[in-house]
């Protein structure tokens, strides 16, 4: 054993990757539940393959991109650490084996690229996505984390606070899901037909696994169990509990009514947005984020019929709005006497951290959606991304998967092939 190494931290950070882990079958279900029933296996396919595919690349030169040595503030050297075998030896002076700190880093570029997905279901080509997802974690993902988290990164350097990935997480795939729904174009009906969730118990199930292991997403970013860990630990939680309120509170208002799917997107609005300010600011400031995201984010969702977008699950409204306001409210709320140790312009700090955060913000948006519209426009032109009407129609899972989410009576009970069976028969049946 390495005299140096800590093994409280290692418990630490392997338990917070396995919990973040644990967010990805989360979000296929919060996602799953809120499409309708014939494209649900569709959408948690969307997620869990992004996984595989960025767990591979991840190993290959993911990390390496990401994590390598500096080339111009803009990209880690990807032949330093190609495949990780160099990463395997014991380092004697080290207290965390470096490949806990690659494990849990995998988690969050296998994340991110899931997140998009929200803005695009009942519609898209699995096989297309895939290669959306691949191309994107590559040009986009890998060097935006770099930017923010690796040093020698421009917005690392820079001095903007991004604890665990307003920036690199969820302004980076908001900016990507706006540009993709703008790209893929609109579902078969929408906004005219109701395409309500289909399953909100299974929505709600989501949001829960989503919260649990956000407490490894983001205190597992302190890289050790310290106070760091412990502070960004309760301040996850109450921004959390406070945007749910505030999401709640809109909705009575407006709609005279507070629901089920309110209170999980609420949930979910709160973790984005204490995310990159979790380190920065006090209990009383991260319930001041959490309820100023709830009250944005449940408003913002709607700007989607304003402006005729079609995001399908409110990822922008969500993840992109909440990204900004966690990312920028730092500026306004960020006090000292936090693990990050900067004040904000409400705690005698001046304006100078809030430029920071807007410059950083401001920058991955506008990368992420230039470079996923490229990418989205590609895959459409060669005719890649989107299903047929027809098949958009009656459904995706069939036509993408051969299979049903929820064979009821006699159709059920048919074995492990039954799907692809019953996906056979009705291609066998249309042929006729």
């Amino acid at each position: 054993m390495d005299p140096a190494l800590n093994t409280g931290d290692t418990a630490w950070m392997l338990t917070a990757a396995a919990m973040v882990l644990l967010m990805i079958p989360g979000l296929a279900f919060f996602y799953g539940g809120m499409v309708r029933a014939k494209s649900v296996l569709n959408m948690i396919m969307m997620v869990m393959g992004t996984l595989f595919i960025v767990g591979v690349i991840w190993v290959l030169f993911g990390y390496s991109m990401t994590f390598g040595s500096d080339i111009g503030g803009v990209i880690g050297d990807p032949t330093e650490y190609l495949g990780l075998e160099s990463l395997m030896a014991d380092n004697p002076e080290a207290t965390l084996p470096i490949m806990a700190f690659v494990a849990f880093q995998g988690m969050f570029a296998a994340l991110t690229v899931g997140l998009i997905a929200g803005a695009i279901p009942e519609r898209t080509k699995f096989n297309g996505w895939l290669i959306f997802g691949t191309v994107w974690a590559i040009l986009v993902y890998f060097p935006v984390a770099h930017w923010v988290w690796a040093t020698g990164g421009w917005i690392f350097e820079l001095g903007v606070i991004d604890f665990a990935g307003g920036t690199a997480v969820h302004i980076n795939a908001g900016a990507a899901a706006l540009a993709i729904a703008i790209v893929v174009g609109r579902r078969v009906g929408w906004p005219r037909t109701p395409m309500r969730p289909h399953n909100l118990t299974l929505v709600m199930i989501g949001a829960a696994l989503l919260w649990f292991g956000w407490f490894g997403f983001n205190a597992g970013s302190a890289l050790a169990a310290n106070n760091t860990a412990a502070v960004v630990f309760l301040n996850t939680f109450a921004a959390t509990c406070a945007a749910a309120i505030g999401w709640l509170v809109v909705e009575k208002l407006r709609d005279g009514h507070m629901t089920t799917l309110g209170a999980a997107s609420g949930i979910v609005a709160g973790l984005v947005a204490i995310t990159p300010a979790c380190s920065a600011v006090s209990p009383m400031g991260a319930l001041a984020v959490g309820v100023i995201a709830g009250v944005l984010c449940a408003l913002a969702v709607g700007m989607k019929y304003k402006f005729g977008y079609d995001d399908s699950l409110d990822v922008v409204g969500v993840h992109l709005v909440g990204g900004l306001v966690g990312t920028l409210l730092i500026g306004f709320l960020a006090t000292e006497a936090a693990p990050a140790g900067v004040n904000g312009l409400l705690y005698g700090g001046g304006a100078d951290q809030l430029g920071k955060q807007a410059i950083g913000a401001f920058a991955v948006l506008g990368y992420s959606f230039v470079i996923a519209l490229l990418i989205g426009a590609v895959l459409k032109a060669s005719g890649l991304f989107r299903v047929s009407q027809d098949t958009e129609i009656s459904g995706v899972d069939l036509e993408e998967h051969a299979e049903s989410a929820y064979e009821l009576g006699e159709a059920g009970g048919g074995g492990r092939f039954a799907g692809v069976g019953a996906g056979a028969a009705r291609r066998e049946e249309e042929g006729n």
